[in-house]
């Protein structure tokens, strides 16, 4: 418990850090815990240390940990930064507070139908390819316009833009790019930033950073 507040603490002040050198707010930037292949017995400290936003790669480890751990913590909220297979679609829409991996037609598709069902409206970030890399999902920079128009007929809520840009190479370019992209298309969410470089996101205009590591450690 008290390595967990450590952790947390010191990421939060990294995150207030780096927004008072942008002259901005460190309360407009959202911290979600990445706790994809975390058990919910390494969770639950983050949790009482006063946490309330995770990531989740999957659904099925979604659906496997966070009922019973919303049970007792509420007020927690779980949003999908892994890839989402549209089949997956409805699983996804039940079980997420917010999906950060909207990047192709065919989801838009499955999304819509989906949140129609459920009579239930989840915020969706657009994935983009910042960096060229088909192995990593998003929508090509040059199909964002019709992606996001489509996605707006679905009456899918799009509330901003995310990105992973290309491991080992400086990252401030690619999260310039996306705040541009994100600025162009009147959207104000920036989800960008990991445990390497969140605090770089954060001084280019992130509004959430996706930290896993530097809060729980190194994964087996």
């Amino acid at each position: 418990m008290e390595n967990a507040a450590t952790k947390l603490g010191q990421v939060r002040e990294n995150i207030a850090r780096a927004a008072r050198i942008a002259g901005r707010k460190a309360e407009d930037i959202t911290l979600i815990a990445v706790s994809k292949t975390h058990s919910a017995e390494e969770i639950e400290p983050l949790l009482l240390a006063g946490q309330r936003i995770f990531g989740e790669n999957r659904v099925q480890e979604a659906q496997a940990k966070w009922p019973e751990l919303r049970e007792r913590h509420p007020a927690a909220q779980v949003h999908l930064v892994g890839q989402l297979q549209s089949n997956k679609a409805d699983d996804a829409v039940a079980v997420f507070d917010c999906i950060h991996s909207l990047d192709r037609p065919s989801l838009v598709t499955a999304l819509g139908k989906a949140m129609a069902r459920a009579d239930k409206r989840v915020p969706c970030f657009i994935q983009v390819d910042i960096g060229e890399e088909d192995q990593k999902g998003g929508c090509a920079i040059a199909d964002l316009p019709d992606l996001i128009a489509m996605a707006r007929a679905a009456e899918i809520p799009i509330i901003g833009l995310m990105c992973v840009p290309p491991a080992g190479i400086e990252p401030t370019p690619f999260f310039a790019l996306l705040d541009k992209l994100a600025s162009d298309h009147g959207l104000e969410g920036r989800s960008m930033g990991m445990s390497s470089d969140y605090e770089i996101a954060v001084q280019i205009g992130a509004t959430h950073v996706r930290v896993g590591t530097a809060l729980f450690g190194t994964r087996d």
